[in-house]
């Protein structure tokens, strides 16, 4: 039994200054004497952990530097500890599944699945995986198969990064049709401007411009397959009851198409139609936190801080950087976007909700004790002292201004 004495404490309906008591993984009474092991939280803020729903920072750890590999035991057990210490207590990696040879091939993909299940017994937070299927990638399902088995059940994310590249040169990226409609232009892949698009791609797989240019005409041959291909996944994803997410879409039409299917997440939408559509869908939006964080996308869609202010996002997801989840609840706090227990909520009731994670996500009596401690002074930026999950400690980090002296 542990109490956590003092705390500004971030509960469903406001905050408080109030005493939380957790036993055996859950909250147990909100508001009572402190009992057992009590933390001093005088002065701190006391909220749900952060739940991360696509997060793909772990690709930092596996591959530092481009084609240079480090063992994925190594990775895995690193990207573990930076979630802890960001305050993520669930994390569904974003694991692509794709036809690319190198650090996003499906293979790859399976490895690190069964590494993350082989190593869960050392792991401090609940490593879960988003199955970030390219659609063109039919070679996956027997691993999608597998990993909808697993003891964790993971999400499935729709991502089409082939039509994209395969889109017109004349149209920005946000502008492009509906992937499956036969409106969508085709770009030339005889064209010079062919190896510009696609030269970082080539050098993330390993291979030479040309033979990836190759790859991706030997590919795209596979478009009449691909509806039926993302019929049966969705169909899978639905058996078991899979959280389902569709990927940067850009027509009320796309997010429509996947709605339709049981994909009712709508995952970085890039541009006012497609969120707007969820939204009318009564769809969960997700944006990305560096967006948020850094003020405006780096790749000029949507802003993030913009749609939470009009209320067209529910939950900010790390993306490609772990500490972009707080920074960016930092940066909408300081541009009064919304007040800040609203802000809480994007990277844990809205996540929770969004993955359809009933158990977690808010303090509330007999939810799970996934909890943060975070000291966060006025005018400067939270800072993570504690990380709780199912009611073990996770992550303790204690400043030197709270130290006795030797």
């Amino acid at each position: 039994m542990i109490t956590f004495e003092g705390a500004q404490v971030y509960l469903p309906d406001g905050i408080a200054e109030t005493n939380v008591t957790i036993t055996e993984g859950q909250i147990a009474e909100i508001g009572g004497p402190a009992q057992g092991a009590v933390i001093d939280a005088r002065s701190l803020i006391l909220a749900p952990a952060l739940i991360d729903v696509h997060g793909d920072a772990f690709e930092r750890q596996l591959m530092p530097r481009p084609g240079v590999y480090f063992p994925t035991e190594t990775a895995v057990i690193d990207t573990d500890r930076q979630l802890a210490t960001n305050g993520i207590a669930t994390a569904y990696h974003a694991i692509t599944l794709g036809w690319e040879p190198g650090l996003r091939d499906v293979h790859r993909g399976r490895d690190l699945m069964q590494a993350m299940r082989d190593l869960a017994p050392r792991l401090t937070v609940e490593n879960r995986v988003q199955l970030r299927w390219e659609t063109f990638a039919f070679e996956a399902l027997d691993v999608i198969e597998w990993a909808l088995a697993g003891p964790l059940l993971p999400s499935i994310a729709f991502n089409d990064h082939t039509s994209m590249t395969m889109r017109g040169y004349d149209v920005p990226i946000q502008d492009r049709a509906f992937e499956l409609s036969p409106g969508f232009s085709v770009a030339a892949l005889d064209d010079d401007r062919m190896k510009k698009r696609t030269v970082a791609k080539a050098r993330r797989a390993g291979v030479g411009e040309d033979d990836y240019i190759a790859l991706l005409g030997e590919v795209w041959t596979r478009r009449s397959a691909v509806p039926d291909m993302i019929a049966k996944v969705a169909e899978m994803g639905r058996a078991v009851g899979a959280p389902m997410l569709s990927h940067d879409d850009t027509r009320d039409e796309t997010r429509a198409y996947f709605r339709a299917l049981g994909a009712d997440v709508a995952e970085f939408p890039m541009v006012l139609e497609a969120a707007e559509a969820a939204r009318a869908g009564g769809d969960p939006i997700v944006f990305g936190a560096p967006n948020a964080a850094r003020g405006g996308s780096h790749i000029g869609s949507l802003s993030a801080g913009d749609m939470v202010e009009v209320g067209l996002c529910d939950a900010l997801a790390s993306d490609y950087f772990y500490p972009a989840m707080l920074a960016a609840i930092a940066k909408l706090d300081e541009e009064r976007r919304a007040d800040r227990h609203a802000l809480w909520s994007l990277i844990s009731t809205g996540p929770a909700r969004a993955m359809k994670l009933n158990d977690r996500g808010e303090i509330a009596i007999g939810k799970r004790a996934d909890l943060v401690l975070v000291d966060w002074p006025e005018a400067s930026v939270p800072a993570v002292q504690g990380t709780w999950v199912a009611g073990r400690c996770a992550y303790r980090g204690v400043p030197f201004a709270s130290r006795s002296p030797a």
